[in-house]
């Protein structure tokens, strides 16, 4: 498949307004949209995440794209446009350290469900399923969280967000610069 060269855009910080709020489902499917996954890739690339939202640069449009290992350390690179999470009926939770572009310089543990799949559209509006295992999973969650206006730190007690994003605040941005 050809894909377009992506221009690294500048990561959205914690406190900015288009982080907190549910994004907008894409209704136009164009040239403009595939131009933003791109971007969104080359971001990605640029701050060595294995995740992006499409609010972490601060577009409005439910979207995300990973470059992300499973269990089997096997490397998924995929997008999802109006993703919806499926979670497991069991919903076990295993622990692990996560972090955030959007919030530079900090992790925590967080608890998620080991596995899980997302369901949308690509690029041009055909159907798409994304089956997470390991860091996957837990990736997948993440990023569904975001464009719903949920960053990790939120999931935490408060005393300990505002530790982390005090810490945070002082710790240099990812990626390109303004």
């Amino acid at each position: 498949m050809q894909t377009r060269a992506g221009t690294p855009r500048p990561i959205t910080r914690y406190g900015e307004p288009v982080l907190h709020r549910r994004c907008a489902e894409v209704t136009v499917f164009d040239d403009a949209l595939e131009q933003l996954i791109a971007d969104m890739f080359a971001s990605m690339a640029a701050a060595e995440g294995v995740g992006l939202a499409a609010n972490q640069i601060g577009v409005d449009a439910r979207v995300f794209v990973v470059d992300c290992p499973d269990e089997t350390e096997t490397h998924v690179v995929a997008h999802v446009v109006n993703p919806v999470l499926h979670l497991p009926e069991d919903r076990g939770l295993e622990v692990d350290s996560e972090g955030c572009l959007s919030v530079p310089g900090v992790r925590a543990d967080v608890g998620r469900p080991v596995t899980s799949y997302v369901t949308g559209v690509d690029m041009h509006g055909e159907p798409v399923r994304i089956d997470g295992t390991g860091l996957l999973a837990r990736c997948l969650q993440h990023e569904t969280d975001h464009l719903d206006g949920l960053l990790y730190v939120d999931r935490l007690p408060i005393k300990q967000r505002k530790k982390l994003l005090s810490r945070s605040a002082e710790a240099p941005a990812v990626g390109v610069s303004d």
